[in-house]
């Protein structure tokens, strides 16, 4: 697939440029290019290097937000989910929720009257409604420990949270955009009205608006690199993940309450595990280096433990991440109390547009909030158009991808069903541009990763080492022996380099 050549504004200066490349930064390069600005973004790693992809890969309206009144914040996401499901019904698909009760937790009458609001506040059209549960009926209560009778169960949705960056960026490069991964903004400077940014490979580029959206190195980049001598806003919080085998058969989600008054997810996961989190721990270092600590790991196994009947324990974890939450500091006395709503400062001249907090769901409207912050700069700017876009791969019905994945099977009649079905969560409609004319898998790595979608994958996704690929684009890490990761990365070492 080619990619339209890159636009650039007059005089070889662009309208923005974007300093980070997860999803507020992505998100923001597509909507300013497809309302025609020249647009350039940089990311210092690969795309979703950092918090991006170390999320807990939901689309949700945040029903523990209610209890902080953060009313427009949940409004808002349970707006977007439903926006975002029909954009890119292959990599976000509904997702039931279990909440079971307990006597000694929050009052049976508080979670039905929160789930209540959080059925009605945000315009829920495609998503069923919540419904009381009898455990001792319904499979949902088979892992749980025996006490437990009663639970909620209500909606959200589930996202690949670093393929949602990453086709994000796709379409702001299909629309003229230049992403280029693996360049650091060194320093930008003042220069007759614009900005002058010297990158990590020695270019230099000008820009009339700069935006901020380093994620965790925000206030970093506002100081070190735009040269803005201010306080630090930002609360770096740290969440951590745990994923372990299958803890049960069904495709429902479990949300637990802690007796210290959090919650702890426990999701279905690439059909084999369990994803379990998160923690809410403040942090301070090199947003770089974040990992799980022994505590977090401990943590995580006993709240998922209070619940279920076979208790999960620190030798059960396959694999763990962390990641850094960049959180505008609102004076919470508690990390989990802060508000995750973003907040967008335009300052200076030449302007910089600096965006703190926020996440993953309320991305696109993020963005469009940044478009109109910075729209008296651009006379005769397009108007909003993401809130009817489908991402790449994502032109399909939001209910329609067992027909999709079905219709892949009939035309590549190799493919197993896992395989088929895999793929088309990966790539939606363009699974059949990757496979082309093939008839068979060819060369595979390991699991069912063929050459074929590796090499797709480098020209088209910007990947270009075997861990981009294997637990961001693919999320097929916990499946590879090393022996297979070796065979991987001498492939994509002669491919790249090629």
């Amino acid at each position: 697939m080619t990619s339209p050549a890159t636009t650039v504004g007059a005089n070889g200066i662009f309208d923005l440029a974007v300093i980070g490349g997860g999803i507020n930064g992505a998100g923001i390069a597509r909507d300013a290019a497809g309302r025609g600005l020249s647009v350039l973004l940089v990311e210092q790693g690969d795309l979703a290097g950092g918090t991006s992809s170390a999320s807990t890969k939901l689309i949700h309206g945040g029903l523990r937000y209610l209890e902080y009144y953060e009313f427009r914040l949940v409004r808002e996401s349970l707006a977007e989910r439903e926006v975002l499901l029909r954009a890119a019904p292959h990599i976000i698909w509904p997702l039931r929720f279990v909440l079971p009760y307990r006597p000694g937790g929050r009052p049976w009458w508080m979670l039905r009257a929160g789930l209540f609001l959080y059925d009605h506040i945000g315009g829920r059209h495609l998503l069923p409604p919540t419904r009381v549960l009898d455990l001792s009926e319904d499979p949902a209560g088979e892992p749980l420990q025996p006490d437990l009778r009663r639970a909620f169960e209500y909606s959200d949705c589930w996202a690949d949270d670093a393929r949602l960056v990453v086709l994000t960026a796709r379409d702001a490069a299909d629309r003229g955009a230049d992403i280029r991964p693996r360049t650091k903004c060194e320093s930008a400077r003042p220069e007759n009205g614009t900005w002058t940014l010297r990158l990590s490979d020695g270019v230099e580029e000008r820009a009339r608006v700069l935006v901020n959206a380093a994620g965790p190195y925000v206030s970093q980049v506002l100081s070190d690199v735009a040269g803005h001598n201010e306080p630090t806003r930002v609360r770096m919080v740290k969440g951590s993940h745990i994923v372990v085998k299958r803890l049960f058969a069904h495709n429902r989600c479990y949300i637990l309450q802690n007796p210290d008054g959090r919650i702890c997810f426990a999701i279905p996961y690439q059909n084999d595990f369990t994803l379990i989190g998160t923690t809410d721990e403040d942090f301070r270092g090199d947003p770089g280096n974040v990992t799980i600590s022994g505590s977090e790991i401990v943590y995580l196994c006993n709240a998922v433990s209070e619940w279920f009947r076979h208790p999960v324990t620190p030798a059960d974890v396959v694999w763990s991440y962390a990641g850094v939450r960049p959180l505008r500091d609102d004076g919470s006395t508690k990390a989990q109390e802060t508000t995750r709503d973003y907040v967008l400062e335009l300052t200076g001249t030449p302007p910089v547009l600096s965006v703190f907090g926020g996440k993953i769901t309320t991305f696109r409207r993020l963005a469009e909030a940044a478009m109109d912050r910075i729209a008296p700069l651009f006379p005769g700017l397009k108007p909003a158009w993401t809130a009817s876009a489908s991402l790449p791969g994502g032109d399909f019905p939001w209910d329609g991808f067992a027909a999709l994945r079905d219709d892949l099977l009939r035309r590549f009649p190799f493919l197993t069903e896992a395989t088929a079905t895999r793929l088309t969560r990966a790539y939606g409609t363009r699974a059949t541009e990757i496979l082309g004319d093939a008839r068979s898998l060819g060369r595979v790595f390991g699991a069912d990763l063929s050459e074929r979608e590796v090499d797709w994958l480098v020209q088209t996704e910007w990947a270009r080492t075997a861990q981009d690929i294997l637990w961001r684009r693919s999320k097929l890490g916990p499946r590879f022996a090393p022996e297979d990761v070796s065979a991987l990365e001498d492939h994509l070492a002669a491919r790249v380099s090629s």
